[in-house]
C-alpha cells in the first residue's frame, strides 16, 4: 500500500516536469523570445528540482518522507498558479526554479524511502516509484496540450496548481497513516550495503554524479525538444505531445523492466545496459525524419532509457549506508538534472545557432559515450574486487 500511495504521489508531483514541454512552442509565440531564451524555463525546473532533491533527501534522512513532500506540495500549487499569473518572459522562467522545488521530494528522497521498505524486492521497488515521473508524463503531457488548446497555457497553469495542492495532500495523508506506528526515519531499520567497490562515499558519489550528468544531456534532446522538433518538421505540436507521451508510456515499460533485471545482476550492470541502448536510440534519431519512423524511435527511445536513472538510486542504495541514502541520492539525482537542463538548454542554443537539431543530437551522443566510460569502469572495479575478494 504505501509503494502504489507512493507511485501515485511520483506521478501528480511530476508534473512540474513535463507541463514547460508541452508549452513551450505557445510560450515562446506569445513572449516573442527565442527557443534557447523559452528553454531557460526548463532549466531552472531542472535546477531547482536537483537542489531541492538534495534538501529534501536531508530532510528525508532526519525527519522523514511525509515532512519532506508536505513543504514540495506547498512550493508546487503555489508556483503554478504563480506561472500562470507571470506577465513577462523572465517571471515564468524564474517561478519554473519553485516548480522544481516542489516536484523534487516526489522523486529522489521517494525512492530513497521505498528502499528501505524492501530487501529481497529492492530494485523493482525503486523502479516503480520511479516510473510515477513516466506515468505523469504519459498523462500530464496530453492534458495539458489538451487544456493549452482548450483554455490557454495560463488557465491550465493554474488548474494544475489547485489541483495538485489538494490530490496531493489527500494522498499524503493516506501515506502517513500507512507508514503509522513505523519510524519515522524508515532507515533506521533497513537492510546494510550489499556492494563493495573499495571507493569512499564520497568518491562514489562524485562518480556517479559525473556519469548521472552525462547521460542526462543526451537524454534531454529528445523529451525535451521533441514537441518542437516536430513543429519544425511540419507535423504539428500536437503530433510532439503524443510522441512525448508515447516516450513516457515506454518508459514505464522499462523501468520496471530495470528493477527486474537488477534485482538480479545489480544496479551497475543494468544502468549500463541502458546507457548503451540510449546511445543507438539517439543515432537514429538521426538518420529517420519521417512521421511513423519518429513515433518508433520515440517508444524505442522511452524503452531504452527508463531504466537508467533509477539504477543510480539502487547502485547508492547498494554500495552505501542507508542512513544518508536519501541525502546520497539526491546529490546523483541534483547531478542528473543539472545534465538535463544543461542538455535542454544547449540544445536549444545549437539549434539557434544551427537551423537544426542534427548537431544537438551528436552532442548527447558524445556525453552518453562518457556515461557508458564511467559505468564501465565501475564495473570492472567491482569483478577486480570479486577476484581478489
Amino acid at each position: 500500500m504505501r509503494l502504489a500511495l507512493a507511485l501515485v504521489l511520483g506521478s501528480l508531483g511530476s508534473v512540474g516536469m513535463w507541463s514547460v514541454v508541452v508549452v513551450l512552442p505557445v510560450v515562446q509565440s506569445e513572449f516573442g523570445a527565442t527557443r534557447g531564451a523559452v528553454s531557460l524555463a526548463f532549466t531552472l525546473t531542472m535546477l531547482g528540482f536537483g537542489l531541492g532533491g538534495v534538501v529534501a533527501g536531508k530532510i528525508t534522512d532526519r525527519f522523514g518522507i511525509v515532512a519532506a513532500i508536505a513543504l514540495s506540495i506547498v512550493f508546487l500549487g503555489s508556483a503554478y498558479v504563480a506561472a500562470g499569473l507571470s506577465t513577462t518572459l523572465w517571471q515564468f522562467i524564474l517561478v519554473h526554479f519553485l516548480i522544481g522545488l516542489g516536484t523534487s521530494a516526489t522523486f529522489g528522497p521517494l525512492m530513497a524511502e521505498a528502499s528501505h521498505w524492501f530487501e529481497r524486492y529492492r530494485g523493482l521497488a525503486v523502479t516503480i516509484v520511479a516510473s510515477g515521473n513516466y506515468v505523469g508524463g504519459t498523462i500530464w503531457s496530453p492534458l495539458v496540450g489538451w487544456g493549452t488548446q482548450l483554455a490557454g497555457w495560463r488557465t491550465t497553469f493554474i488548474a494544475i496548481g489547485l489541483f495538485c495542492a489538494v490530490a496531493m495532500t489527500i494522498v499524503l495523508v493516506l501515506l502517513r497513516a500507512q507508514i503509522g506506528g513505523a519510524s519515522r526515519r524508515t532507515h533506521e531499520n533497513a537492510p546494510p550495503p550489499c556492494v563493495d567497490l573499495n571507493l569512499s562515499t564520497n568518491t562514489l558519489t562524485v562518480l556517479l554524479s559525473i556519469a548521472s550528468i552525462s547521460c542526462c544531456v543526451a537524454m534531454a534532446m529528445p523529451q525535451v525538444h521533441i514537441v518542437a522538433y516536430c513543429g519544425d518538421l511540419g507535423y504539428g505540436v500536437a503530433r510532439g505531445a503524443e510522441m512525448l507521451s508515447l516516450m513516457m508510456a515506454f518508459g514505464i515499460v522499462s523501468r520496471i523492466g530495470s528493477g527486474f533485471l537488477a534485482d538480479k545482476i545489480g544496479g551497475i550492470r543494468t544502468l549500463l545496459i541502458g546507457s548503451v541502448a540510449q546511445g543507438f536510440a539517439l543515432l537514429f534519431y538521426l538518420f529517420f525524419t519521417s512521421l511513423p519512423s519518429l513515433y518508433v524511435i520515440s517508444a524505442m527511445f522511452g524503452l531504452f532509457q527508463g531504466g537508467i536513472v533509477p539504477s543510480y538510486a539502487i547502485i547508492v542504495r547498494e554500495s552505501m549506508p542507508a542512513r544518508e541514502a536519501a541525502t546520497r541520492v539526491g546529490m546523483v539525482i541534483f547531478a542528473s538534472v543539472f545534465g538535463m537542463s544543461f542538455g535542454g538548454w544547449v540544445s536549444g542554443v545549437i539549434f539557434d545557432a544551427t537551423g537544426s537539431y542534427g548537431a544537438a543530437f551528436l552532442n548527447g551522443l558524445a556525453w552518453n559515450a562518457l556515461n557508458i566510460a564511467i559505468m564501465v569502469g565501475l564495473l570492472l572495479r567491482a569483478r577486480q574486487r570479486l577476484a581478489t575478494a
